[in-house]
């Protein structure tokens, strides 16, 4: 099983806290869509598996709902020609509410789109002013409705949280609207802080408020009690999904599964290596109409593979494997696992169940911290 994600690098306008790679002019849109599906042909044997089975597609960005259909189409299409697409595959389509039109949604579900994820962040004007997104709650409300309209089943939400205009009551608000509205699944971040963002110059100079983390803990403590009661499975320390609607391609970044990046500022993985393209459109088009991807790659050494796993296991429910420590870094380091997690067991912050180390509630908001301490080891 491997997934494939596409990075479309442009958005209409920039919110405030984001750090990702993107553009708002869309003047190389045309160029940049050949370019990614030439480095679909030149990376047709990333996977030394040829017969691979790809399982997920995953167009993010940036806003890929920025494209039009028919060059979503084009990328898709080169992707079933250059890999071994399972019929039944998760293709899921990063989409603001401003780009949704019936119309649009129509086309994306023809050409094979079967998730939509929208970022709608929150369902309080007030807030996504502050954030300077480019929607308000309305258009995200009418949105949702028209991908349920043209049967596009397997719809996910990302909301942030922690925001200083954001309430208690608004926090509460927002969950539950989402639930009334019936999305399958809820993507929920703590707004964080980037260097180099706008947000962060805002803070710096005084003219915006800075976080406040015993907030965001609150807020943290009602979405989980929230979701769980409208039966929500909180799979993940910032995934929820109605049972069924689990994001797989998420998941398989989770369960160290081997993926390709594909577009300016994407990643890949293979297991033991990873690699990043150039993130820059200009001199990523160049590059690709030279036949050649622009990226760096680095090995990771077997500590480095054991604090990833430990990074993204302990936010999943099944939580850390002792069998996989085992089988994939030996004994001492499986010992020193469970050498480490006594301190946070005493605490109540980590559990042991069915051969496994998982975070308990109580320890969810201090999950970072409780990971970096498995972190800095040197496997011989």
């Amino acid at each position: 099983m491997a997934g494939i994600y596409i990075h479309i690098p442009f958005c209409k306008q920039a919110c405030h806290y984001c750090n990702f790679h993107f553009s708002a002019s869309t003047q190389l849109l045309d160029k940049m869509v050949n370019a990614i599906c030439k480095e679909i042909a030149l990376q047709q044997g990333f996977f030394e598996d040829t017969d691979l089975l790809i399982e997920t597609i995953y167009f993010g960005g940036g806003t890929p709902s920025i494209l039009p259909a028919k060059a979503t189409a084009q990328i898709l299409d080169t992707i079933k020609r250059h890999f071994n697409v399972n019929a039944a595959a998760e293709i899921t389509l990063e989409a603001n509410p401003d780009d949704i039109t019936l119309e649009k949604l129509n086309e994306f579900k023809s050409i094979g789109i079967n998730r939509v994820s929208m970022g709608v962040q929150s369902f309080i004007d007030e807030d996504l002013i502050w954030m300077n997104r480019a929607h308000r709650s309305a258009a995200a409300i009418e949105a949702i409705g028209l991908a349920k309209q043209v049967g596009i089943s397997n719809i996910s939400i990302d909301l942030i949280y922690g925001i200083p205009t954001l309430t208690g009551d608004n926090w509460i608000k927002n969950i539950d609207k989402a639930i009334e509205l019936e999305v399958q699944h809820l993507s929920c971040y703590a707004l964080t802080v980037e260097p180099k963002t706008a947000l962060h110059t805002f803070i710096q100079k005084g003219e915006k408020e800075d976080i406040d983390t015993a907030k965001q803990a609150a807020h943290f403590d009602i979405l989980t009690e929230r979701t769980m009661q409208a039966g929500y499975e909180q799979y993940e320390f910032s995934n929820f999904a109605l049972q069924g609607f689990r994001s797989k391609h998420n998941t398989s970044y989770w369960q160290q599964k081997k993926y390709l990046g594909i577009g300016p500022s994407a990643h890949s993985f293979t297991g033991n290596s990873r690699q990043w393209n150039i993130a820059n459109n200009a001199l990523y088009i160049s590059s690709i109409e030279n036949d050649t991807v622009p990226y760096e790659s680095e090995t990771l050494s077997t500590s480095t593979q054991y604090n990833e796993y430990m990074m993204t296991s302990l936010r999943t429910i099944e939580g850390c494997s002792y069998d996989y420590v085992l089988t994939n870094f030996g004994e001492p380091a499986l010992a020193r696992t469970k050498r480490i997690a006594d301190n946070f067991i005493e605490k109540g912050q980590l559990m042991e169940q069915e051969n496994s180390l998982q975070v308990t509630q109580q320890g969810k908001f201090f999950l970072d911290g409780i990971a970096s301490d498995f972190f800095e080891v040197n496997f011989k």
